[in-house]
């Protein structure tokens, strides 16, 4: 009887161990682990809408009684995300487009002098070439007066002696007549009598006509001007003259004292070590100035009493007058080591003036590599450099023209430098090399090629920007003892006391220069903060709060996992590949009873979640004591 009474538990009691139980129970269940999962997704959504500093995503979870507000703020929600997302990658499309900034900035310093090349406009008649000049000036005279009527009188006046010389004029004069001058009618005149009196003579053009070596294809080369089209054409057979003179260009027949008749720098004398001498086939003789890089000028001050001053010869004497048909002197500025291309930059000075040029220095610094398409020294341009000279664009331009000359016509162009086991162009060895230079010219110069493309724009380069006055020198009342002493010193007699000299003035306008550079206008912590102002502009929020987000995709990611497992697994157990369910042989299980161990326990689980909850489970551990108590 003791017993039994000891065994019994009232009610109440009974009732409050197990509420403690169940209290214990879940306790332990919300004990938080060091890894630790959500069960669902709609556990690990509403956990992160009640917890997140986002703005709007509370709204989520405190209105989801009210379906309305709940759609409202899902749709607000999400299209905030995909406004912010849209600005994102706008930002991204801005910041792989490369945008650059363009500094400007002034400095003020000693400047080096850049190099100036001058050249005389006069042609010069090579004492090796004069009698082949002789002879195609006779035969320009008589094409001139076939075509104009008009009777040219020439320099020499020993053309009897022509005759003597019939072996070598009958060969200038059988390639002349296969590239002869002519007039030709223009598209829209009718097919009349070339004398006839109702052709107006501004209804003809005047050109030439190339032809292929077999003779199949011809190419007319014309021009509304009749003096540029006999400019042309002389040009023509003079270039294939001199081509055939390999060692032309070599010759130094320029006279130096008869063409400066003053050179100062800095108020002092300029002497030969200060110069460099060229010939240029229509410029004639060329010096430079100050192309030495071992001893550079330097201006001291600005002003024109601190630049170059020359006094130049500008009359032509033994020129050739159908090649040059101004008088003066051409002047160009350029930086040291790149060559002259008297062509692009250069302009003429005229005779009986003083033309004072001022200078401004200009640098300008490109961005590289994605940001352009500029190189630093034209090593990764696919172009050889013929020139001795560092890279520029129309080094490159035209090395990339001699390089397709070379390649199609089988010789070189005479204005451009040899390359390396190539010879010049002449009709005596290359018949019609003229027909595919001016076709591949036309090419050229409507890109055909390529060249425009292939050759890029250094990063670093220097300009001078040039502005130029003039005046009259000498003045009417001090000419006459000027030329005076300019004859005694040059020994030499101005016939043409106006159009004899000219003066030339280059200095610096001021010491300041000015550098155009390029920085980068997108950055990374550019990016970083545009992306920053978007963030808090339709989230207001922080970089935690993407760090936020961040975990809920992993832990989207992780719970995607663990439930891919599970059902994977379950599967597995599911799947016939034990003994049949009839047989009930356990004999292996008595002899073999291992010890629990991490796979049996991983079997139960999977067995466990099949069952119910634990919730859902009753107590029976204290119920069956006080059973067993009470009986």
């Amino acid at each position: 009887g003791g017993s039994v009474k000891t065994g019994k538990m009232p009610e109440g009691e009974k009732t409050r161990q197990c509420k403690q139980e169940e209290e214990q129970q879940q306790k332990e269940e919300k004990r938080e682990g060091l890894i630790e999962f959500y069960g669902s997704y709609q556990e690990l959504f509403q956990f992160f809408c009640s917890n997140t500093t986002i703005h709007g995503a509370i709204r989520l979870v405190c209105s989801k009684k009210n379906k309305m507000k709940t759609a409202f703020w899902t749709v607000l929600f999400f299209l905030t995300f995909g406004l912010m997302y849209w600005q994102f990658g706008i930002l991204y499309r801005e910041y792989f487009s490369y945008p650059v900034n363009l500094n400007l900035n002034l400095n003020s310093d000693r400047l080096t002098f850049p190099a100036v090349t001058l050249c005389t406009l006069n042609p010069y008649r090579y004492s090796a070439i004069r009698k082949k000049l002789d002879e195609l000036d006779q035969i320009t005279r008589q094409t001139l007066l076939d075509l104009y009527d008009y009777n040219m009188s020439l320099a020499r006046s020993d053309w009897s002696t022509l005759s003597t010389r019939k072996r070598s004029s009958r060969s200038l004069l059988h390639h002349v007549q296969r590239h002869p001058l002519r007039r030709q009618k223009r598209d829209n005149v009718v097919n009349l009598p070339e004398n006839s009196p109702s052709v107006d003579k501004n209804d003809w053009k005047i050109g030439f006509v190339l032809c292929s070596e077999n003779n199949k294809d011809c190419f007319h080369q014309a021009y509304s001007s009749g003096v540029d089209a006999v400019r042309e054409w002389y040009s023509f057979h003079y270039i294939n003259i001199l081509a055939q003179m390999p060692d032309a260009k070599a010759l130094d027949e320029s006279d130096f004292e008869n063409f400066i008749y003053s050179c100062r720098f800095n108020e002092a004398t300029c002497d030969k070590a200060n110069y460099t001498h060229f010939h240029h086939p229509f410029y004639g003789n060329c010096y430079t100035f100050n192309d030495n890089s071992s001893s550079l000028w330097t201006s001291s001050m600005p002003g024109i009493s601190n630049g170059l001053s020359l006094v130049v010869r500008t009359e032509q004497n033994d020129f050739i007058p159908l090649l040059s048909t101004v008088t003066g002197a051409r002047v160009m500025v350029h930086d040291q080591n790149e060559p002259a291309f008297m062509d692009d930059g250069g302009f003429n000075v005229r005779p009986g003036i003083e033309t004072s040029i001022s200078m401004r220095k200009e640098m300008t610094v490109r961005l590289g590599g994605s940001y352009s398409d500029c190189t630093e020294d034209g090593s990764d341009v696919p172009v050889q450099n013929l020139y001795s000279s560092r890279y520029t664009e129309q080094v490159c331009i035209r090395s990339c023209f001699q390089l397709n000359m070379l390649e199609r016509c089988d010789c070189a162009y005479y204005f451009y430098p040899l390359p390396t086991g190539a010879e010049y162009c002449d009709y005596t060895k290359h018949v019609a090399w003229g027909y595919c230079y001016y076709k591949l010219l036309a090419e050229f110069k409507a890109d055909v090629l390529g060249c425009f493309h292939k050759c890029r724009k250094p990063c670093k380069m220097t300009q001078y920007q040039l502005s130029a006055g003039y005046s009259r020198w000498p003045s009417a009342v001090s000419e006459d003892w000027v030329f005076y002493v300019l004859s005694q010193q040059n020994k030499y007699n101005i016939t043409s006391k106006r159009n004899g000299v000219a003066k030339v003035n280059i200095f610096f306008e001021e010491w300041n220069y000015k550098t155009n550079g390029e920085s980068p206008a997108f950055t990374v912590v550019t990016l970083l903060s545009q992306f920053g102002n978007q963030w808090s502009l339709w989230f207001g929020s922080s970089v935690l709060s993407v760090m936020e987000l961040a975990e809920l995709v992993l832990d989207f990611i992780a719970i995607t996992l663990i439930l891919a497992v599970r059902w994977f697994r379950s599967r597995q157990q599911l799947s016939p590949s034990g003994p049949p369910p009839n047989s009930h042989d356990n004999t292996a299980f008595q002899d073999e009873s291992p010890p629990l161990s991490a796979p049996h326990r991983f079997t139960v689980e999977a067995v466990v979640t099949m069952l119910p909850s634990y919730n859902s489970l009753e107590p029976r551990g204290p119920s069956r004591d006080g059973e067993v108590g009470h009986e």
